[in-house]
């Protein structure tokens, strides 16, 4: 079970949304960067960040505080948000970023999300973000008639790194994980399952970690100090 820091950005600072609300944010630092010293300080072995602004646009926009990230954790990075094009892809990658989280273009282009994979085998994770078991695109913003595990399964075939699997109702919350939801994604695709939203207590991690999570997203519990990252890390590593 690894655990992933959220490092989100928006305006060039480090934010939480509540359940992907842009109206509603509370920001917990002027400087992305000195963030993710913290996080590996504490112990963090992989971040996970999100360009909050790239994915309401479509398009990479805080990229010279992605680099400044990069730059000072010295740790692999996957970054998702607004990453749309090959073009892109291969910008985020020339960052330092390790790998890339596609999300509403697989669900909207599922041939050149194909393409893509297979371009830059081990470097694409699937972003699957949903509302009560049903797909989300353009930053959460807009609504399918996909089901999460339906999309899932289209894309098992291709050499993905992981897949994130993000249950928004319970993001930014605090209201623990969906573990139910978390353990039919990771039962039903053959890829290595990211879990993402609401995970409050060390008791969370664990539970995914017994249904065969491979890792688990952490945001607002550790910046409000809900979880201590070194705790939990040291506890993971014990199990």
């Amino acid at each position: 079970m690894i655990i992933f820091p959220a490092i989100d950005v928006r305006g060039g600072q480090c934010v939480r949304l509540q359940q992907g609300d842009y109206g509603r944010e509370t920001v917990f630092g002027a400087d992305p960067a000195a963030m993710a010293r913290r996080w590996v300080t504490e112990g963090a072995k992989y971040l996970h960040i999100v360009d909050l602004d790239g994915a309401k646009e479509g398009r990479p926009t805080n990229g010279d505080t992605v680099q400044k990230i990069v730059q000072a954790s010295g740790v692999p990075c996957q970054l998702g948000g607004g990453l749309r094009t090959e073009t892109d892809i291969t910008l985020a990658l020339s960052w330092g970023i390790e790998r890339v989280v596609i999300g509403t273009r697989a669900l909207k282009a599922p041939g050149w999300f194909d393409e893509m994979c297979r371009r830059f085998p081990g470097k694409i994770v699937l972003g699957i973000d949903a509302r009560n078991g049903y797909v989300a695109t353009e930053g959460w913003l807009e609504g399918s008639q996909i089901g999460a595990i339906e999309l899932a399964q289209r894309f098992v075939r291709l050499p993905l790194a992981a897949l994130v699997y993000t249950d928004i109702g319970r993001d930014g919350m605090l209201q623990g994980a969906n573990v139910d939801a978390m353990e039919q994604m990771a039962k039903a695709v053959k890829v290595p399952v990211i879990a993402s939203g609401g995970i409050t207590t060390a008791e969370d991690v664990q539970q995914l970690a017994s249904k065969g999570l491979a890792g688990c997203v952490v945001g607002r519990a550790l910046y409000e100090g809900k979880l201590n990252l070194k705790n939990l890390i040291s506890l993971v590593d014990s199990w």
